[in-house]
């Protein structure tokens, strides 16, 4: 190139057509449907059977049971001493429904805290039983005699659970079972000694005490429901025994709960741009997405009827190892009959998958509605994302059983409400404001109802950020 002579580039050369820019103003854009992050797969709203509620109320006809107060126990943590709350003494067997508050604080402060280091025996099978232990944290192994007379772990308790409740009704229980730590352990315990010396002083803790050991053990069965009196085998003339099935005086009743919105759209948006998309269709579209993903979360989460809050303490189990083991599979799904299905977040069911690839197991998959899902002894396991991960990277697996005609768990809603667009959601027209602006209001009914414990089951404490 010799000196002086220009360097043209590509800006400098002049244009020989039109540009892609310009020429965009008079195209017509290929647009998709807006798009939204939240959306999920829903299993739990596709899988639980949904029946149809008229009046608002669903009522749980059980038969009568004597074995109420199993639950779990709540206690304060003051820098290093814990106390039990004292009316959270009232789970205990023993002290069902009994409300005294004076006795009960006189109870929660006779409880003695200890602490014990993993490994150490806490109780020895065989022993006399005059403590009752309330576990404030940690985790115990039940361990027995296996049938061969070698050790067996026969259970593990976790935070809130209790052992050696016969200590308060009986002068002779012994432990039937040893107790040890897994990890440090905070227990407090409350002696037979110290109830005697209360209900000496107390006439109401005497009586209630009295009465619940009147309370004869042949007259439940093994559910703790009101037995069924029967002969079997006889020949002759016996007398055949008079019975009845009882019934729950107070059934408990599911309301429908609700959830809602108000969406908002300005006429001229609706008005103007509504080609080639329906503003409005849109709109509602992912409103209800949004209500649907609130629906599902709160059958997982509500206190009052989602699934983990209404699981009985008796069918909710602890995982030996901290994993999820084929094992704990196992003994969840040994816990009720037909068992439909399990859910668990997606990260637990990746845990899962591992502790499978340790054991060199590959489960099989169905196909449902294109997904392949993975099962477990045939039991289904779907993804949800709602069962809630805490920061110590643990989480549940739930199991059920589902449908009416098994006992099970059902989803309850009621259909045929105004402006109806799905069963039991409805969008009604409120009219527009003085700003010109169109108002929706968009309503979910829905709830769930366990029918019988044993249809729901919960593994809780899984570690899912276990790698080795």
């Amino acid at each position: 190139m010799s000196v002086g002579e220009e360097v043209r580039t590509e800006q400098d050369k002049p244009q020989q057509s039109l540009g892609t820019a310009a020429a965009r103003n008079l195209a017509t854009t290929t647009k998709s449907a807006p798009q939204m992050q939240e959306i999920s797969s829903r299993w739990l709203l596709r899988t639980l059977p949904w029946v149809n509620v008229q009046g608002g109320a669903y009522r749980v006809n059980r038969r009568l049971t004597y074995t109420v107060g199993d639950g779990r126990i709540t206690f304060v943590k003051t820098g290093d001493r814990v106390e039990v709350i004292p009316a959270e003494l009232g789970e205990l067997p023993a002290l069902r429904s009994y409300d005294d508050e004076e006795v009960l604080a006189e109870l929660a402060q006779r409880c003695r805290q200890r602490e014990f280091a993993p490994g150490d025996v806490i109780v020895s099978d065989g022993t006399p039983t005059d403590e009752v232990y309330l576990l404030a944290h940690g985790r115990v192994e039940r361990v027995g005699t296996g049938p061969y007379g070698d050790e067996a772990v026969l259970g593990v308790l976790a935070d809130g659970a209790y052992f050696g409740e016969a200590a308060l009704l009986s002068d002779d229980a012994v432990w039937e079972h040893g107790a040890r730590a897994v990890t440090a352990c905070t227990v407090l315990a409350l002696s037979r000694q110290d109830v005697q010396q209360i209900a000496e002083r107390s006439d109401s803790l005497r009586d209630h005490l009295a009465a619940v050991r009147a309370i004869p053990e042949q007259s439940t069965n093994k559910y703790g429901e009101k037995a069924v009196d029967l002969a079997a085998g006889h020949s002759g003339e016996p007398d055949i025994p008079h019975t009845f099935v009882d019934y729950e005086a107070r059934p408990r009743e599911y309301e429908l709960s609700i959830a809602q919105t108000v969406l908002r759209i300005h006429s001229r948006v609706a008005d103007l741009y509504n080609q080639p998309m329906n503003q409005t269709e849109h709109q509602l579209r992912l409103t209800v997405e949004a209500l649907k993903e609130r629906q599902e979360h709160e059958l997982v989460n509500n206190r009052e009827f989602g699934l983990l809050h209404n699981c009985e303490y008796d069918q909710r189990l602890q995982p030996h190892d901290g994993v999820p083991s084929p094992d704990d599979l196992d003994e969840l799904l040994s816990r009720r009959r037909g068992t439909k299905l399990l859910l668990a977040h997606p990260r637990a069911i990746s845990a899962i998958g591992r502790e499978f690839n340790k054991r060199g197991l590959v489960p099989e998959t169905i196909d449902v509605a294109g997904n392949r899902i993975p099962t477990w002894r045939g039991v289904p396991i779907y993804p949800c994302n709602k069962i809630p991960v805490t920061e110590a990277r643990t989480t549940s697996i739930i199991a059920m059983r589902t449908g009416e005609a098994e006992q099970g768990v059902i989803g309850l809603h009621q259909t045929g409400l105004p402006d109806e667009i799905e069963p039991s959601l409805s969008v009604r027209f409120m009219g527009i404001n003085e700003q010109a602006i169109i108002n929706y209001l968009v309503t979910a009914y829905y709830s769930a109802a366990v029918l019988v414990p044993d249809a729901l089951g919960v593994l809780e404490n899984v570690e899912i950020g276990r790698w080795r």
